[in-house]
């Protein structure tokens, strides 16, 4: 199986067994859940106009766990390290679940990425559990293919890192009066 946390734009694969665990976005007086559901248009006409503090949560050990299942091969794929927990839960769902589970097999992918990169991953991964490599073989592969992907973006607004404190409000202003 492979799970993947929200930050992941695929809901389902064809071929492999796939669970996708929300991440969660934050305001003082509201919770989206990003999952197949969220109306992203919604969301961000609600962040524009939100003067607060957001932030988001990744998804629990508990989530983690219970996408995992019992299944004897588990592959899990996080958002980058750097911007979220989500590596840290899934990698301490990873012992849980080796510790309850004797003989089962799960490994945690940090992507180092976000998005798009994080999509092809989980495609490379469903590509090698389809040809049949060993767990060891996908391990490898997927840590040498990881290598060879890179992702460059842009945030079209800096406002609500800016309403979070991780940037200064100046540099928000300044970015966006640049364009």
């Amino acid at each position: 199986k492979i799970v993947t946390d929200s930050s992941c734009n695929l809901f389902s694969l064809k071929h492999v067994a796939f669970e996708n665990v929300p991440m969660k976005i934050r305001t003082d007086n509201k919770e989206y859940i990003d999952d197949k559901n969220l109306d992203t248009e919604a969301i961000m006409n609600d962040m524009l106009k939100y003067k607060g503090k957001s932030g988001t949560a990744c998804p629990s050990v508990g989530e983690w766990l219970d996408a995992f299942g019992d299944n004897d091969m588990v592959f899990g794929v996080t958002i980058t390290s750097n911007l979220s927990g989500s590596y840290n839960s899934a990698m301490d769902a990873k012992h849980l679940f080796e510790e309850t589970h004797p003989g089962k097999k799960c490994h945690i992918v940090d992507t180092l990425t976000a998005g798009a990169e994080q999509d092809l991953i989980v495609e490379k991964l469903e590509e090698l559990m389809l040809a049949g490599k060993s767990f060891e073989e996908i391990v490898d592969e997927i840590n040498e293919y990881k290598r060879s992907t890179h992702l460059i973006f842009s945030l079209e607004s800096l406002k609500n890192l800016a309403n979070n404190g991780s940037v200064k409000p100046i540099v928000a202003a300044m970015a966006g009066a640049l364009g």
